[in-house]
C-alpha cells in the first residue's frame, strides 16, 4: 500500500436505481480526504459493461463526467483488471500501479447490494466496504430477511408472500389469504428491490391485483404486508462483529408512504434527527437495530428501519438496508453526524472496517487440509 489508500469507487449498475447510484458516487467523491486517498472510479453501464478512467485526486466537475462518455476510458476487460491485480503472481511495478487497496461499492438494488458483486470481490480476494455475500443477499430479499428476523424474535408486521408461479396457478387463494390475514389497506412490494421501487398501497381487491401484477415486473417473488398507522423510525448501524447504533431519526413522507418519488424526486419529505422519543424507546430501537444487523451477519454499515405504532408505541422492525443512501444529505450519515461522527470520519471508519474484515478473513483456511 502506497502513501495514499487507493479506493475503487464502483457505481452505476444494471438496476433501476442506476441514476441514484451515480448521484451518490458524485456526492461521496466530494467528501473524501484526498490527502489520505486517491479514487479509482469504476462505472457500470445499464447494460452491465464496465468503464474506468484515470485515478482521481479531486472530484470531477459534474456527475455526468462519471459516465466516461467523453474522452477515452478503459472498457470492460481492462477495467476489471485492477480488481484482480492482487491475484497475479509477482509484484511488478505495473501490477503495483494497477492494484487497489479497497473497493467501495455504491451500487443500489439488484446486482449491487444483493451479494452478486460482493461474490466478485470475494473471488478477487480484495477488501470491500459493507456487507458480505450472505448478509447482502438476505438483506435484499425481504421474505428471507423477515424469516431471519422471526427466528431472532424481532417483532414484525403481519405479512404474506408468494412467487409468480403460485400466483398464476391460484391467485384467488392468495387474494383471500391477504384479505383475511392483512385486510385493507395493505402494501405490496417486490421481494428483491430497493428505494421503494415497485411498491404500492392497495385499498381494495382490484388495487391489490393490479399492485401484485405491477410488483411482478420487478421480481419473481412478491410480499404483501399489513398497514400499520405508524411513525417511520430509522437507525444507522456501524461496525463489524462489534457494531454500534446511532441516534434514531424519523421520516415524515411527503406522499401517502415513503415511495421512490418521496425519497428522490419531490424533495418534500422531512427528517427529524434525533427522533423525538422517550429515553426508553430510544434505547430499545438502538438495541433492536444492532440485533437485526447481527442477525443477518452484517458488516460495515446498515440502516435499520422501524415502524412505531401510534396508538401504543409498539415497535416493529421493517427492514435492514445493507447499502443505504450515502450522500451527505442521506439519513445514514446525517444520523451519525448527530451522534458525533462527521462524514469524513465516517468514510475513514468504513474503509478501516473493510480492511479489518478482510484481514480477519485471511486467517481462514479455505483448503480444508488437516494441519500437519
Amino acid at each position: 500500500m502506497g502513501s495514499k489508500v487507493r479506493v475503487g469507487l464502483i457505481y452505476g449498475g444494471k438496476s433501476g436505481e442506476h441514476e441514484v447510484s451515480l448521484q451518490t458516487a458524485y456526492a461521496v467523491m466530494g467528501e473524501f480526504d484526498y490527502v489520505k486517498y486517491e479514487i479509482k472510479p469504476f462505472y457500470i453501464t445499464k447494460q452491465g459493461g464496465w468503464k474506468t478512467g484515470a485515478v482521481l485526486n479531486a472530484r470531477p466537475g459534474t456527475a455526468e463526467e462519471l459516465r466516461f462518455e467523453a474522452g477515452e476510458a478503459q472498457q470492460t476487460g481492462s477495467a476489471l483488471a485492477p480488481l484482480f491485480a492482487g491475484l497475479q503472481a509477482g509484484d511488478s511495478s505495473d501490477q503495483a500501479e494497477a492494484r487497489l487497496d479497497v473497493v467501495f461499492p455504491l451500487l443500489h438494488g439488484t446486482f449491487g447490494e444483493d451479494g452478486t458483486i460482493q461474490g466478485l470481490f470475494e473471488m478477487a480476494n480484495i477488501p470491500y466496504v459493507g456487507a458480505g455475500v450472505l448478509a447482502s443477499a438476505v438483506g435484499m430479499d425481504k421474505i428471507l430477511m423477515k424469516k431471519v428476523f422471526a427466528q431472532e424474535g424481532l417483532p414484525q408486521c403481519v405479512f404474506r408472500y408468494f412467487n409468480r408461479t403460485q400466483w398464476e396457478k391460484d391467485s384467488s387463494f392468495f387474494i383471500m389469504e391477504c384479505e383475511v390475514s392483512l385486510g385493507y389497506p395493505c402494501f405490496i412490494k417486490p421481494a428483491n428491490l430497493g428505494s421503494s421501487v415497485g411498491v404500492s398501497k392497495a385499498k381494495n381487491r382490484e388495487e391489490l391485483v393490479a399492485a401484485v401484477n405491477y410488483a411482478f415486473r420487478f421480481d419473481r417473488k412478491v410480499i404483501v404486508e399489513e398497514f400499520v398507522d405508524a411513525r417511520e423510525i430509522e437507525v444507522s448501524v456501524l461496525g463489524n462483529d462489534e457494531a454500534k447504533a446511532s441516534l434514531p431519526g424519523e421520516i415524515a413522507p411527503s406522499n401517502e408512504f415513503y415511495d421512490y418519488k418521496a425519497k428522490y424526486i419531490d424533495g418534500k419529505s422531512t427528517m427529524q434527527i434525533p427522533a423525538i422519543l422517550s429515553p426508553e424507546l430510544t434505547e430499545s430501537v438502538r438495541e433492536m437495530a444492532v440485533r437485526a444487523f447481527q442477525s443477518i451477519d452484517g458488516s460495515g454499515l446498515s440502516r435499520v428501519d422501524f415502524f412505531l405504532r401510534k396508538n401504543d408505541n409498539q415497535l416493529f422492525i421493517n427492514e435492514v438496508n445493507t447499502l443505504p443512501g450515502f450522500t451527505p444529505f442521506s439519513m445514514y450519515p446525517l444520523m451519525w453526524k448527530e451522534t458525533g461522527i462527521p462524514y469524513k470520519e465516517l468514510l475513514d471508519t468504513l474503509i478501516n472496517l473493510a480492511l479489518a474484515r478482510h484481514a480477519e478473513k485471511q486467517r481462514i483456511d479455505f483448503t480444508g487440509e488437516a494441519a500437519q
